[in-house]
């Protein structure tokens, strides 16, 4: 923990980084994209939504190097980790500039080999006592938007737990158990079908920046593209 006159430091020490990062961020303004744009995406969305679609933005901006990074937390746009991010919930700290850039579902979905093997579940409480669940290992959560199973039924656990969504996908296309995912997931994979259509969870996607970068072309073109991109693929995040 930092000592009274460490904060005191520290408070001079952001003043300086922030004013030495405007004058980096000055140079090459008007010139075109260039540089590197580093987007720091939940480890689904990037997966499985915006990879296969950002070559797209790429394609425009060919002196521009994007990288994504879908990962398991969240990165630090205070510390410029990141340019633009995604996060599941709005940021309540730091000099950022959040705005909602959608709503999506989530639903349950199971391999039909494990729905043979272990019989359908009619209502929500068949889960509890019959079925075998996977999803995500609670102390390693990094937002809270990702507890879903108390939604469903009350005193649901998962038996079979991974932090990445993707393996929780693989575990459950080799015929697992039952598990939430996003729609945009599990409908998009042929191996798997949606389990009690009638329970949806619903989320939000926030877009995130940083007050001393979000006026940057690269990262306003970005937000602009990607605004766009979501307005024609909402049927993809809210079937």
């Amino acid at each position: 923990m930092l000592t009274e006159a460490g904060e005191g430091i520290l408070a001079r020490v952001e003043e300086m980084a922030s004013a030495a990062a405007q004058i980096v961020l000055g140079q090459g303004e008007g010139l075109g994209l260039s540089g590197t744009l580093r987007i720091g995406v939940p480890e689904g969305f990037g997966t499985w939504f915006l990879a296969p679609l950002l070559p797209e933005f790429a394609g425009l901006h060919r002196q521009l190097t994007v990288e994504l990074v879908a990962n398991s937390s969240y990165l630090s746009l205070s510390k410029r980790e990141a340019d633009v991010a995604i996060f599941l919930s709005r940021p309540q700290a730091g000099a950022l500039i959040a705005q909602r850039l959608t709503d999506y579902a989530l639903s349950l979905y199971a391999s039909p080999a494990y729905l043979d093997r272990r019989g359908i579940p009619t209502e929500p409480a068949d889960l509890a006592d019959e079925h075998t669940l996977a999803g995500y290992i609670p102390d390693l959560l990094y937002a809270p938007e990702l507890r879903y199973l108390d939604e469903i039924h009350g005193g649901l656990s998962a038996h079979l737990r991974s932090s990445s969504i993707n393996a929780q996908h693989r575990l459950l296309v080799a015929g697992g158990g039952i598990g939430v995912l996003p729609c945009f997931i599990g409908n998009a994979e042929s191996g798997l079908v949606r389990v009690l259509p009638e329970v949806t969870i619903r989320r939000s996607f926030w877009l995130v920046t940083h007050k001393d970068t979000q006026q940057l072309s690269k990262v306003r073109r970005f937000n602009e593209w990607l605004r766009k991109i979501i307005g024609s693929s909402r049927h993809q995040l809210l079937p």
